[in-house]
């Protein structure tokens, strides 16, 4: 979930008037100011930058805007992978991206550790078609080199007009090869719900097992997904699985809907604390209903490309005891990021807050870990994905999907089955 607050930074150099030092009565000892001392800091900063401008060889690259930009990149890079300063070009990518379709190669990345990888792929997009995975990494965009570009810059290649081409460079730890890919971009619409079927009997023997796959959190999902429940619930569904794998997240907001689905209303399923408590916003809760919450076991699906939003549903959904999670250990990606606007259509992209579960427990690198482990191989995964690549309807049909060979899709059914069977 992003933030959009009012904020100015000037992009000239302002340090060279500072006011002299005060020190009151309540100020901690001389020893301890020193050991963070803001104004020597300050001092350190302009005198570097004014050595740059007079000794630099390249007089064009020396101006007080690109020096300040370039130190408010290092500075906010410096913290964390999702901390970044947004020239105007990348704040207008970032701002774009809330609607409802978005250009490009249908792929979601994020930073992990020293690398971009590629949280999840749209079977119905670019990507998809030229065979990059969940998981991979991202080495070049064009011929820029990723490792030297910050999250924004990474995700600005990416995007483009529909009909132009990019030259993508990817490395798969799985097999230890690099690719280089030609893709063109395209128009992507968001969709949400998919597959929302009662499974065969040969897989789910006498019971009835409804099975829904959620690709992402938008503003219709909940709305989509409360549908597809009802259609599945007409047909006399005994128990539910959610498929959450290789979704990327999105709207906080949808999330939390989402688990009103399954919990009673004002639920609180997240809070968010910042440095500061005073400022902690209030826990996002459920919606008070005037039904009542679906009340069939449920069956969460999870891999390491279940992120963010996923996380948060499936943390909550886990710790109220409300569903049983199945699969791999999850993203890890559990950070608030606060976009601040600042002048000429630049801005700061600051984590400034944490998520946390109902049991406050942090989901921020670390992840969701299932109650029942189920992996897949490498060529597992890739079969499946495949499969749906060359099957891009919303709607897959049940005997279609027993034969993919799922076998995380088949530990959640046996796991489905035996919380029937004790219900």
């Amino acid at each position: 979930m992003t933030f959009f607050h009012r904020f100015h930074f000037p992009l000239c150099l302002l340090l060279l008037a500072l006011p002299a030092v005060s020190h009151a009565a309540n100020e901690p000892p001389a020893e301890a100011a020193e050991a963070d001392d803001g104004y020597q800091a300050m001092e350190t900063l302009t005198k570097a930058m004014e050595l740059i401008r007079q000794n630099y060889v390249d007089e064009k690259k020396v101006g007080y805007e690109r020096l300040v930009a370039s130190a408010l990149r290092g500075m906010l890079e410096d913290l964390d992978p999702h901390s970044q300063y947004m020239s105007p070009e990348v704040f207008a990518q970032l701002k774009e991206s809330q609607e409802d379709t978005t250009e490009g190669i249908g792929v979601t990345v994020s930073p992990k550790g020293e690398r971009m990888v590629i949280v999840s792929v749209r079977e119905d997009g670019p990507a998809a078609r030229g065979g990059v995975m969940p998981g991979d990494a991202v080495v070049r965009v064009g011929e820029s080199v990723v490792e030297k570009l910050s999250y924004g810059e990474v995700v600005r290649l990416l995007r483009g007009n529909p009909g132009e081409s990019l030259k993508l460079t990817i490395y798969r730890s799985t097999t230890k090869e690099t690719k280089e890919i030609t893709l063109v971009r395209e128009v992507l619409r968001q969709d949400s719900v998919r597959d929302a079927m009662v499974l065969p009997a040969s897989l789910t023997g006498e019971m009835k097992i409804g099975y829904v796959r959620l690709l992402q959190f938008n503003a219709p999902s909940a709305k989509e997904l409360t549908d597809a429940l009802d259609g599945l619930e007409e047909k006399g569904i005994q128990g539910l699985i959610l498929d959450l794998r290789n979704n990327p997240g999105g709207l906080l907001r949808s999330a939390v809907d989402i688990c009103g689905e399954f919990l009673p209303g004002e639920t609180t399923v997240v809070t968010t604390e910042t440095r500061h408590p005073e400022n902690n916003p209030p826990p996002f809760k459920t919606k008070a209903r005037s039904r009542p919450p679906r009340s069939y076991p449920l069956v969460l699906l999870v891999n390491h490309g279940s992120a963010s939003a996923s996380e948060l549903v499936a943390g909550a959904l886990q710790d109220l005891k409300r569903a049983l999670i199945v699969g791999e250990t999850t993203f890890g990606k559990g950070s608030v990021q606060t976009v601040l606007p600042g002048e000429r259509g630049t801005a700061i992209r600051m984590t400034t807050a944490k998520y946390y579960t109902p049991s406050h427990r942090t989901i921020h690198e670390k992840g969701i870990t299932p109650n029942i482990i189920s992996t897949l191989t490498a060529e597992e995964e890739k079969a499946i994905m495949e499969w749906r690549r060359d099957h891009p309807v919303a709607s897959a049909e049940p005997t279609q999907i027993a034969k993919l060979g799922d076998k995380q899709l088949e530990r959640a059914i046996a796991s489905m089955k035996g919380l029937l069977v004790k219900q």
